[in-house]
């Protein structure tokens, strides 16, 4: 920051989820003039960001934002998007284990034409998200 004082509109902004191991020197008076604290989200919070990380993709209609978004009480937004990720993968993984399954039991049949397999898209359900749950883990502490 040294020489920062002579330019009249710069502004240094930082952001930590670990406050607790900053430097007392950056934290002093005259260094940083204002320290803000941003909460964890709030239920409606958590509710659009598993909107906004699943909007392109989709979902089934088992799937309640409100009852995830109440699961995940002390999550920040990457824990959610994480889940979210779990979630995709998880409904990824089985799509192509019951496209294996029907190539597997379909290999050999004459009646079978694999070319008129539909390809369905994945679609996450609340099985999924209850996998993902088994792994989810809060990466801020109280």
């Amino acid at each position: 920051m040294d020489g920062a004082g002579v330019k009249k509109d710069l502004f240094f902004i930082g952001a930590t989820n670990r406050p607790d191991i900053l430097d007392e020197a950056l934290i002093r008076p005259g260094r940083l003039d204002q320290l803000i604290y941003i909460p964890l989200p709030d239920k409606g919070a958590r509710k659009n960001i598993f909107k906004a990380s699943l909007r392109k993709s989709p979902i089934a209609p088992n799937v309640s934002f409100d009852f995830t978004a109440e699961l995940t009480e002390g999550f920040s937004g990457a824990d959610i998007t994480e889940l979210c990720q779990r979630a995709a993968k998880a409904a990824i993984r089985d799509s192509i284990a019951a496209d294996e399954d029907f190539k597997r039991l379909n290999t050999g049949k004459e009646d079978v034409d694999m070319t008129e397999q539909v390809d369905m898209v994945p679609v996450i359900t609340r099985t999924h998200f209850e996998e993902a749950f088994r792994n989810a883990r809060r990466s801020v502490g109280e």
